[in-house]
């Protein structure tokens, strides 16, 4: 064969093989979607019941499913598609979606799944996205994390649950979360189970805001580790009671910010705890804790702006822990909630003296004055006794 012959066959070749390519391309592109390239694919408002995973061509890396019309995401439903970087799924009529859903995308580093009906945040939904980096599940009807529901998403940076109407946060719910720069959790909160942050470690900011919850209960934080800043804020928090901040380590700034705060049973945060710094600003505290129930081992303490009852309590608080040591600081930065003759005055406005002493703390002083001049007394006995015991060894 001449070269002039050899260049004539090549060319054959390769015009045949770009012709072949081009009548397949649109066989491997659903009706429905459109094909930009063999790595990009939009299916948008093109009224699908279900993925047609099998249709889209293998080395799709951003794919668009948005405003269809599948109410659940199957398990392994995007089998197959291994090279997928991005996919949405906005707009849809997702209710469920079943565990182990996207197995089987190593690739995937974005998902987002917003304005959907779902509902339920399930068990094992996200499990096996090893190298995700940003899920956004904003916007949706989502009441209920289940436990477990991100296991194995090591490397999620990004985690959007704003907007949703979430009431209950079950045990483990974000456990395998180990490197979150952002949490941002909705409002409206009321039930936090034991053990729900259990697991979550390396968060740069975690908010909870606008809660509504009876009480911060026993383990509420346990298992929760190396936070930068952690936020509590605008919110109802009832009760908190004994050991709820137990299991908390190696958070940066913890902050109580505008809360409502009926009560305080136990907030003992030891050096065990790890924790840099706390500020208590602009709660409103409508019973002030006993003394023996708070202390705080940090770097730094802030407590300003805060409400506290201004009533015969007021001693016990001045001479407490969230005083800080400093009494006349201390007036000067916070306010009176009750009683109400002095409701929103500043404690530095008032005649402490003038407020008497609770009866449990005038009791508590006179049995510790009377435990002390009991002592006294049985030193001065002894001391006497042996007195007279020297006196009459030497008079013999």
């Amino acid at each position: 064969m001449t070269g002039c012959c050899a260049w004539r066959y090549v060319y054959a070749v390769v015009l045949v093989q770009a012709t072949a390519f081009n009548m397949i391309l649109p066989s491997v592109c659903p009706p429905e979607c459109i094909c930009l390239s063999q790595t990009q694919v939009l299916c948008n408002s093109g009224g699908l019941t279900e993925i047609p995973v099998k249709l889209l061509p293998p080395t799709v890396e951003h794919l668009s499913l948005t405003r269809n019309n599948f109410p659940t995401i199957r398990s392994d439903a995007f089998a197959g598609l291994r090279a997928l970087k991005k996919l949405s799924l906005d707009g849809n009529n997702i209710s469920i979606i079943k565990p182990f859903a996207f197995r089987g995308l190593p690739r995937l580093k974005e998902l987002s799944i917003q304005q959907t009906p779902l509902t339920t945040v399930a068990q094992f939904a996200f499990a096996g996205l090893q190298n995700i980096t940003s899920i956004l599940l904003s916007h949706n009807k989502i009441k209920k994390v289940e436990g477990y529901a991100f296991a194995g998403t090591s490397n999620l940076k990004h985690l959007i649950l704003s907007s949703n109407p979430i009431i209950k946060i079950e045990s483990n719910a974000f456990s395998g979360l180990t490197n979150v720069e952002r949490l941002a959790l909705p409002s409206g909160i009321r039930t936090i189970e034991v053990d729900a942050f259990n697991g979550l470690e390396q968060v740069g900011v975690l908010k909870l805001a606008f809660m509504d919850l009876p009480s911060l209960k026993f383990g509420t934080f346990r298992g929760l580790t190396i936070v930068g800043v952690m936020s509590i804020q605008e919110s109802d928090l009832g009760i908190i009671r004994e050991g709820a901040f137990e299991g908390l380590s190696y958070i940066g700034s913890l902050n109580f910010l505008n809360n409502k705060i009926d009560g305080i049973r136990e907030l003992h945060i030891t050096p065990e705890h790890h924790i840099r710094s706390i500020k208590f600003q602009g709660n409103h505290v409508l019973d002030i804790p006993k003394a023996d129930s708070v202390s705080f081992a940090v770097d730094v303490l802030t407590v300003i702006s805060n409400h506290f009852p201004c009533d015969c309590h007021i001693h016990t608080l001045i001479e407490g822990p969230l005083a800080n040591g400093s009494v006349e600081q201390f007036i000067s930065k916070n306010y009176c909630i009750s009683p109400l003759e002095v409701n929103g005055k500043a404690m530095s406005n008032l005649d402490l003296d003038a407020i008497g002493k609770c009866e449990e703390q005038v009791t508590r002083g006179n049995l510790e004055a009377a435990k002390d001049s009991t002592s006294i007394n049985k030193s001065v006995r002894v001391t006497v006794l042996f007195t007279f015991v020297v006196f009459v060894y030497f008079s013999r």
